[in-house]
């Protein structure tokens, strides 16, 4: 019983904390010389920046169009 009360309060948690506006980001990392190269794989934006350090927001305005 504790369990099942604990999983739906963690759950609960995760919903409220989690940033909506990067909900659907996946950054892919190309490490350079200087810094990186990030890229979103469900939009295709790109920014660069610092490595290791993944965007925290989301790009979709820089993204190139699709289609």
């Amino acid at each position: 019983m504790f369990v099942v009360i604990g999983l739906i309060i963690a759950f609960v948690l995760i919903a409220v904390f989690s940033n909506r506006a990067t909900r659907y980001c996946r950054w892919r990392e190309r490490r350079g010389a200087e810094g990186s190269t990030w890229s979103c794989i469900h939009c295709g934006a790109q920014v660069q920046g610092l490595w290791g350090v993944p965007p925290k927001d989301c790009h979709r305005d820089r993204a190139p169009p699709r289609g």
